[in-house]
Protein backbone atom coordinates (compact mmCIF):
# COMPACT_ATOMS: atom_id res chain seq x y z
CA UNK A 1 0.00 0.00 0.00
CA UNK A 2 1.22 3.44 -0.97
CA UNK A 3 -0.26 6.34 1.17
CA UNK A 4 0.93 10.11 1.29
CA UNK A 5 0.60 12.37 4.33
CA UNK A 6 1.72 15.41 6.61
CA UNK A 7 3.22 17.36 8.83
CA UNK A 8 1.71 20.27 9.59
CA UNK A 9 4.19 24.13 9.81
CA UNK A 10 2.85 24.26 13.80
CA UNK A 11 2.31 20.84 14.24
CA UNK A 12 -0.86 20.86 15.45
CA UNK A 13 -4.07 20.01 13.55
CA UNK A 14 -5.72 17.78 11.20
CA UNK A 15 -4.09 16.59 7.77
CA UNK A 16 -5.46 14.21 4.77
CA UNK A 17 -3.31 11.04 4.26
CA UNK A 18 -3.81 10.23 0.76
CA UNK A 19 -3.12 7.12 -1.61
CA UNK A 20 -1.58 7.60 -4.45
CA UNK A 21 -4.30 8.04 -6.22
CA UNK A 22 -4.82 11.57 -4.31
CA UNK A 23 -7.78 10.14 -2.81
CA UNK A 24 -8.27 10.55 0.56
CA UNK A 25 -7.44 7.38 2.25
CA UNK A 26 -7.82 8.52 6.35
CA UNK A 27 -7.02 11.45 8.44
CA UNK A 28 -3.68 12.54 10.65
CA UNK A 29 -4.24 14.31 13.85
CA UNK A 30 -1.66 16.53 15.03
CA UNK A 31 -3.07 16.77 18.09
CA UNK A 32 -0.77 18.86 20.15
CA UNK A 33 2.63 20.78 19.36
CA UNK A 34 3.77 20.76 22.94
CA UNK A 35 3.47 16.89 23.41
CA UNK A 36 3.72 15.86 19.81
CA UNK A 37 1.04 13.54 20.35
CA UNK A 38 -1.04 12.03 17.16
CA UNK A 39 -3.92 9.84 15.97
CA UNK A 40 -4.15 7.67 13.11
CA UNK A 41 -8.20 7.64 11.49
CA UNK A 42 -8.39 5.18 8.74
CA UNK A 43 -11.56 6.28 5.97
CA UNK A 44 -14.42 7.08 7.18
CA UNK A 45 -13.01 8.28 10.64
CA UNK A 46 -12.48 5.16 12.77
CA UNK A 47 -8.96 5.30 15.25
CA UNK A 48 -6.66 2.91 14.42
CA UNK A 49 -3.39 4.11 16.22
CA UNK A 50 -1.92 6.63 18.32
CA UNK A 51 1.52 7.97 19.01
CA UNK A 52 3.33 9.48 21.77
CA UNK A 53 6.31 9.99 23.73
CA UNK A 54 6.51 8.50 26.51
CA UNK A 55 6.60 10.71 30.16
CA UNK A 56 10.54 10.42 30.62
CA UNK A 57 12.91 9.64 28.20
CA UNK A 58 13.27 9.94 24.69
CA UNK A 59 10.61 6.45 23.43
CA UNK A 60 7.86 7.16 21.26
CA UNK A 61 4.81 4.47 21.96
CA UNK A 62 2.34 3.63 19.64
CA UNK A 63 -0.74 2.06 20.23
CA UNK A 64 -4.10 0.77 18.85
CA UNK A 65 -7.65 2.09 19.21
CA UNK A 66 -7.81 0.27 22.14
CA UNK A 67 -5.00 2.13 24.03
CA UNK A 68 -3.41 -1.03 24.02
CA UNK A 69 0.87 -0.80 23.02
CA UNK A 70 1.19 -1.83 19.61
CA UNK A 71 5.43 -1.03 19.97
CA UNK A 72 7.97 1.56 20.91
CA UNK A 73 10.02 3.50 18.75
CA UNK A 74 13.79 4.58 19.92
CA UNK A 75 17.37 5.83 18.21
CA UNK A 76 19.99 4.07 18.07
CA UNK A 77 23.82 5.37 17.89
CA UNK A 78 25.00 5.68 14.44
CA UNK A 79 27.88 7.94 13.83
CA UNK A 80 27.35 7.77 9.21
CA UNK A 81 23.48 6.95 9.63
CA UNK A 82 19.90 7.28 11.17
CA UNK A 83 18.75 4.30 12.66
CA UNK A 84 15.85 3.86 15.17
CA UNK A 85 14.45 -0.02 16.57
CA UNK A 86 10.78 -0.25 16.36
CA UNK A 87 10.06 -3.10 19.43
CA UNK A 88 6.42 -4.50 18.15
CA UNK A 89 7.23 -7.36 20.95
CA UNK A 90 5.72 -10.82 19.97
CA UNK A 91 6.02 -10.00 16.13
CA UNK A 92 9.61 -8.46 16.26
CA UNK A 93 11.74 -6.07 16.19
CA UNK A 94 12.13 -3.76 12.89
CA UNK A 95 15.23 -1.82 12.42
CA UNK A 96 14.32 1.72 10.87
CA UNK A 97 17.63 2.73 8.58
CA UNK A 98 18.75 5.58 6.54
CA UNK A 99 22.01 7.11 4.96
CA UNK A 100 23.22 10.65 7.15
CA UNK A 101 22.53 12.82 4.85
CA UNK A 102 19.46 10.92 3.05
CA UNK A 103 15.61 11.84 3.03
CA UNK A 104 15.21 7.80 2.35
CA UNK A 105 14.47 5.16 4.64
CA UNK A 106 13.62 1.36 5.24
CA UNK A 107 12.16 -0.68 7.32
CA UNK A 108 13.97 -3.87 8.29
CA UNK A 109 12.68 -7.61 9.86
CA UNK A 110 15.04 -9.81 11.82
CA UNK A 111 16.06 -11.21 8.54
CA UNK A 112 17.23 -7.85 7.14
CA UNK A 113 14.22 -8.10 4.65
CA UNK A 114 13.16 -4.49 3.85
CA UNK A 115 9.09 -4.38 4.36
CA UNK A 116 8.41 -1.22 4.10
CA UNK A 117 10.29 2.11 2.80
CA UNK A 118 9.59 6.02 3.44
CA UNK A 119 10.45 9.04 1.94
CA UNK A 120 10.67 12.99 2.69
CA UNK A 121 9.18 13.78 -0.35
CA UNK A 122 8.98 17.72 1.14
CA UNK A 123 11.26 20.73 0.20
CA UNK A 124 13.20 23.12 2.37
CA UNK A 125 11.20 25.80 4.80
CA UNK A 126 8.21 23.16 4.47
CA UNK A 127 6.63 20.72 7.03
CA UNK A 128 7.40 17.38 6.80
CA UNK A 129 5.50 15.10 3.93
CA UNK A 130 6.32 11.35 3.62
CA UNK A 131 5.49 8.83 1.03
CA UNK A 132 4.72 5.19 3.08
CA UNK A 133 4.86 2.31 0.72
CA UNK A 134 4.52 -0.63 2.85
CA UNK A 135 4.76 -4.53 1.62
CA UNK A 136 4.57 -6.21 5.52
CA UNK A 137 1.39 -8.12 6.32
CA UNK A 138 2.45 -7.91 10.17
CA UNK A 139 2.64 -4.14 10.01
CA UNK A 140 -0.84 -2.22 9.25
CA UNK A 141 0.13 0.77 7.24
CA UNK A 142 -1.98 2.64 9.57
CA UNK A 143 0.50 2.34 12.29
CA UNK A 144 3.97 2.24 10.52
CA UNK A 145 2.38 6.50 9.71
CA UNK A 146 2.25 6.72 13.41
CA UNK A 147 6.12 4.90 13.82
CA UNK A 148 6.87 7.62 10.79
CA UNK A 149 5.19 10.38 12.52
CA UNK A 150 7.69 9.15 15.63
CA UNK A 151 10.85 9.12 13.79
CA UNK A 152 10.19 12.90 12.62
CA UNK A 153 9.53 13.47 16.17
CA UNK A 154 12.30 12.12 17.34
CA UNK A 155 14.23 13.92 15.02
CA UNK A 156 12.68 17.38 15.70
CA UNK A 157 13.08 17.06 19.08
CA UNK A 158 16.79 16.46 18.89
CA UNK A 159 17.06 19.11 16.78
CA UNK A 160 15.65 21.11 19.27
CA UNK A 161 17.93 20.03 21.97
CA UNK A 162 21.25 20.86 19.82
CA UNK A 163 20.02 24.24 18.98
CA UNK A 164 19.65 25.21 22.61
CA UNK A 165 22.68 23.85 23.80
CA UNK A 166 24.51 25.88 21.22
Amino acid sequence: MELYFNDRFFSTGQTDIMDKGGLPAGMLDLESMLTSSISVYAQGSSLRCTGKFRFIGNTWEVSDAAGEELGTLRAKFSLFSKRYEYDTGYRGIYMIESPAFSQDYAILDRSETTVATFQKVSGWLQPGAFRLQNHASELDSYELIAVIMGVHSIQKRNNNNHAAHT
